[in-house]
C-alpha cells in the first residue's frame, strides 16, 4: 500500500477514528478499538502515545488514568513491568480484558494497514520517531502541533524527522502558511480548529487557498467538552442528534478533506449516501 496523504485526498473525503472506535465493553486506545475502525472504513486512527518511568511506550491519553482504569495513578511515573498488567474499565467501570497497548505491538500490528496520526508526540518525539523508524512506518505517519513563537516545534521536526507528514493546529487564524512553506519540513495540511463557522479558517476563501497551495484541510467533529467547540458546533453531537446535514454535511461541503470523528463508520455510511464521500 503507498502512502500519500494529498494522492489519497484525491479518492475519498480522508476519516479520521478519534482514539479508535469505543463503546460498551471495548475501550478507546486499546487494539481491539483500532482493528474495530478499520473494519468501519476509517482511513486513520489517532493514537495517544505515552511513557513510563523507565522510558517504555504505551498508548494511554496521559492524565486519564482515573476515566479508563479506575485507579489513582500516574502511569508515567511507572515502570512499565507494573503498567503492562493493568486493564481498562469500560463505562461502567467494571475491568474489561484489554491491556494497555505496547507502542511497538501496536506499530507492528498495523503496518502498511491505514495513516495513523500520532498524538502526543512532543512529549518524546526522538524516542517514538526511533520506533516508527525501527519499523519502516515513517510514510504511515501523520503529526501535528501548534504553533510555538520561537518555532521550537518546527526545529525538532526540520532536524529530527523532516520526512514525516506534518499539520499545524490553528484556532480560528492562521497567519504562519507562507512561513511553513519555507521549512524544511512535510507540510501537508492545517487542522482547522473554530469556535464559530464565520472564522476566517472555516470561510470558503481560506480553504480554496489551502488547496491551491496543496495543502489539505482538516476539521473536528469530534466533542471533548460541549462546552468547547471545535468546528463551529458543526460536530458529531449535531449530525447524531438535531441533523447530520448541519454536522458532518456542511463540513464536506465546505471543502474540508479530512474529518476527525467518534463515529467514522456513521459518518462514512452518512457521506456515501450524500455523495459527499469519493472525490
Amino acid at each position: 500500500m503507498n502512502f500519500d496523504l494529498r494522492e489519497k485526498a484525491k479518492e475519498n473525503r480522508i476519516i479520521i477514528a478519534h482514539r479508535g472506535v469505543a463503546g460498551g465493553n471495548i475501550p478507546c486506545n486499546t487494539m481491539a478499538a483500532y482493528e474495530i475502525a478499520l473494519k468501519q472504513g476509517a482511513d486513520m486512527i489517532e493514537v495517544d502515545v505515552s511513557s513510563s518511568a523507565d522510558g517504555k511506550l504505551f498508548l494511554f491519553h496521559p492524565m486519564m488514568e482515573l476515566s479508563h482504569l479506575n485507579k489513582p495513578l500516574l502511569l508515567s511515573a511507572l515502570p512499565y513491568s507494573l503498567i503492562k498488567k493493568l486493564h481498562y474499565v469500560n463505562y461502567d467501570r467494571a475491568q474489561t480484558q484489554f491491556p494497555i497497548a505496547d507502542f511497538d505491538d501496536f506499530l507492528e500490528q498495523f503496518k502498511g494497514r491505514c495513516y495513523i496520526n500520532i498524538d502526543k508526540f512532543w512529549s518524546n518525539p526522538e524516542k517514538i520517531y526511533k520506533a516508527i523508524k525501527r519499523h519502516g512506518m515513517t510514510d504511515q505517519m501523520l503529526v501535528k502541533s501548534k504553533l510555538t513563537k520561537d518555532g521550537r516545534v518546527l526545529d525538532v521536526l526540520e532536524n529530527l524527522a523532516p520526512e514525516i507528514a506534518f499539520m499545524p493546529i490553528v484556532n480560528d487564524t492562521y497567519a504562519q502558511h507562507e512561513q511553513l512553506k519555507k521549512r524544511n519540513i512535510n507540510y501537508v495540511g492545517v487542522e482547522c480548529c473554530f469556535k464559530k463557522d464565520t472564522a476566517e479558517v472555516a470561510s470558503e476563501e481560506f480553504i480554496e487557498k489551502m488547496h491551491h497551495d496543496d495543502i489539505l484541510v482538516w476539521a473536528n467533529s469530534i466533542v471533548f467538552s460541549h462546552k468547547v467547540q471545535l468546528a463551529g458546533g458543526h460536530s458529531d453531537d449535531t449530525a447524531l442528534t438535531e441533523s447530520e446535514e448541519n454536522g458532518w454535511g456542511w463540513l464536506a461541503d465546505r471543502g474540508f478533506d479530512m474529518i476527525q470523528t467518534d463515529w467514522p463508520g456513521m459518518l462514512i455510511d452518512y457521506l456515501k449516501k450524500t455523495d459527499r464521500y469519493y472525490r
